[in-house]
This record gives structure tokens, C-alpha cells and sequence, in this order.
């Protein structure tokens, strides 16, 4: 299994919890879609890549800031120079607010398949208190209208752990996000990123910090709602009905390989070797390294056999079910659980591993404390 990783890093305006590489642009400027498409030439005339691609994710940013055109074109460019299967996989994830009928008709025309709208919350006043543009009502109707132009594989975000957010708040946008009939949900927790115009209020004593207890028992009350709502747990954060995992991210975790382009994106490749790169971070960058007709690159790392081995515990512990043992063995000559003994000595001793003769994982407890867990393998 193989993916394609687009980073469309334009938002109408940044979160206020967000650090991921994006600008305040109201629309995304079309020497930007022209980069995209040298890049997608550069990395099929001369780079090393899989045969066929399985999925195809569009993220940011705010991909759907891109106009329906704009989308056609990098649709077109993608399957002109990759394989692309009939049944990949073919993701976007947007802001309500920044969709209109027409444009979500034209990405389904195009051929993106599975929509992930950023709702965060059914609360306006806990959006309004991260710098989310939109409101519910923005939701609802983006949702409509998706439905509308045949969006049957649809993804909704929330977060537990706002400012002043309460249990019940949460479990409320549960609730009625589940009445929806979405197909998956993802619940993240808030992460006070530094260098965050959030952070700094927090630090400044404007924002009081979510209390670690009240996350916790939000997230606790969350998966127990999800479950019961026929929505299972797959990885940490990320909850599907029957037949709706995100193999785009199913292929992360399981240490796939996957090209990434655009600003900041990173790939991973088998060359002989496993290799992991990072294109360059500032927009200027790597618009000066595509006009020379080099590919933006900033970084190339060859892993070693034991930072690999570690890449594929630390992805595998976020599924529910873990890591497959026949195929850590297969692709290393190691069995997992002799390879790291000590770490799953420590594991047994805290009563967090699930171990069985095929796979082994991270029971419920043991993913509270993953970041712990993981600690013992390094």
C-alpha cells in the first residue's frame, strides 16, 4: 500500500492553536497550484517511488480554498504522471466557510472521494475562543451541501480539552455529530502548541490552561460514547463505522511508504533503504527551488535498521489492534517482543500490553500513557 500527501498551505485565517506551516491567504494563489504541478513532473522523471498509489490526501492549511479548477488541475496532473488506482482513496479535508455547492460538486467531479470537514466543536462560543472561522450553522450547511454533490465517505473533527469546554459540551457534539450519520470521526485533543498565539495567552495568564483531569475524563466519556454509538476505535483518536477506516492514515501507521508534496511535506520511500524526506519550510524556498527545476528539498534522511524498527513501534502503538508480529518479522528477521525485552517486560509490569502470538498492542490504559510506553523502546 502506497500514498500521495498534498500540503495546500493557505488558510483564510490561522487558529489560534494551530503550528502546522500555513498563511492567512483568502484563496490559493495559482503560482502555488503551478509548483505543486513542476514538482509532481520533477518527482516522476527522476524520483524513486511505488509502482501504484492507494490513496491521495489533500491537507493544510485549508484545501478547500483551492477553486474547483484549481482541483481539476492537480487531479489531472496526479493521474497524468502516477498510477492512481480505480479504488484509491481520495481525500481532502476543509473548513465550513470556505465551501460553496458548486466547489464541493467540482472536487466530487474531480475525483476526490472521502471529505474531512473541520467542525471542532457544535459550540459557538468554544469555536469563537480558538479562532475558528466558522459556526455550526456554516457546518450544517456544508455538510448539506456535500451530501448533496454525493459525498458518501464523509469525516468529521472535534476536539475536547477548549478553553473553558465542559464534559457535557463534548459529549454533546458527539451526540449530535453522530446523529448526523457521518461515516468517522476524529476527537483530538487540544495540544498547546508554543509559538501559538493561544499558548501565549495562556502563558500570559489571559486563557486558564484545560486541567488535565477534565481532558482525561472527556476523552474517557468520549470513546465510551463513540463506541456505544457504533462508531469503533481504530487508533488513538480516530473512530469509523464498519467499512470506513482512513486507509490514507491507516498507511502512516503502518509505516507505508508515501511521497508528500508541496510546502513542508514529508515522504518516505523505499530506495534500497528506507528514506524519509522534508521539503523546505519557508514558501519562498520552495518556490526558488521548483523555478531552477530542482525539487524543493530540505532534508534526506537514510534510516538505519534501528530507527526504522523504532518508526514502526511508535506508528503501531496508535492502532487499537498494534503491530503484527509476522510482519515485523518479515520485514526485519526479528521477533518484536524478543527484539525489545525489556521494554515489554516494563509494558507487563504496568498491566498495558495486549500480547498475543499474532500481534501485540497497547491496551486502553496503555494508550492514556503511549508517550511513557514508547519510552522504553528508545
Amino acid at each position: 500500500m502506497a500514498g500521495i500527501y498534498l500540503h495546500i498551505p493557505f488558510c483564510v485565517r490561522k487558529c489560534a492553536y494551530c503550528d502546522f506551516v500555513s498563511f492567512a491567504e483568502g484563496s490559493v494563489p495559482q503560482s502555488y497550484v503551478d509548483a505543486l504541478l513542476t514538482e509532481l513532473e520533477l518527482v516522476a522523471r527522476g524520483g524513486s517511488y511505488p509502482a501504484a498509489f492507494d490513496t491521495v490526501f489533500f491537507g493544510g492549511g485549508t484545501p478547500s480554498l483551492l477553486s474547483g479548477e484549481q482541483m481539476q488541475q492537480i487531479m489531472r496532473g496526479l493521474k497524468e504522471r502516477f498510477d492512481i488506482r480505480e479504488s484509491a482513496e481520495i481525500s481532502m479535508e476543509s473548513n465550513p466557510g470556505t465551501t460553496t455547492p458548486e466547489k464541493l460538486a467540482a472536487y466530487r467531479a474531480a475525483g476526490i472521494n472521502r471529505l474531512s470537514i473541520g467542525l471542532q466543536s457544535t459550540h459557538d462560543v468554544l469555536l469563537k475562543s480558538v479562532g475558528r472561522i466558522h459556526t455550526f450553522e456554516q457546518f450544517l450547511s456544508t455538510l448539506q451541501s456535500a451530501r448533496k454533490a454525493c459525498f458518501t465517505n464523509i469525516n468529521v473533527d472535534l476536539m475536547h480539552g477548549l478553553p473553558n469546554q465542559t464534559v457535557d459540551q463534548y459529549l454533546d457534539s458527539i451526540k449530535t455529530v453522530c446523529d448526523l450519520g457521518v461515516q468517522h470521526i476524529s476527537a483530538y485533543s487540544l495540544i498547546l502548541e508554543e509559538h501559538t498565539p493561544l499558548f501565549d495567552c495562556v502563558e500570559r495568564g489571559e486563557v486558564k490552561p484545560p486541567d488535565e483531569d477534565l481532558v482525561a475524563d472527556m476523552q474517557d466519556a468520549g470513546i465510551d460514547l463513540l463506541e456505544q454509538r457504533g462508531y469503533h476505535r481504530y487508533e488513538i483518536s480516530n473512530f469509523a463505522q464498519d467499512g470506513y477506516v482512513c486507509r490514507h492514515n491507516l498507511n502512516y501507521w503502518h509505516n507505508g511508504e508515501y511521497l508528500g508534496f508541496g510546502i513542508a511535506a514529508h515522504g518516505v520511500v523505499r530506495d534500497r533503504k528506507w528514506t524519509r524526506y522534508a521539503n523546505a519550510s519557508t514558501l519562498d524556498e520552495y518556490m526558488r527551488l521548483l523555478s531552477r527545476g530542482k525539487r524543493p528539498l530540505a532534508e534526506t534522511i537514510r534510516l538505519a535498521p534501528r530507527d526504522e524498527m523504532f518508526e514502526c513501534v511508535m506508528l503501531g502503538f496508535r492502532l487499537i489492534r498494534g503491530i503484527d508480529r509476522a510482519t515485523f518479522l518479515a520485514r526485519f528477521g526479528l521477533d518484536i517482543v524478543e527484539a525489545y525485552a525489556y521494554a515489554f517486560e516494563q509494558l507487563r509490569k504496568r498491566g498495558w500490553l495486549i500480547e498475543a502470538e499474532d500481534r501485540v498492542a497497547l491496551n486502553r490504559g496503555g494508550l492514556d500513557f503511549q508517550n511513557e510506553a514508547l519510552g522504553f523502546f528508545m
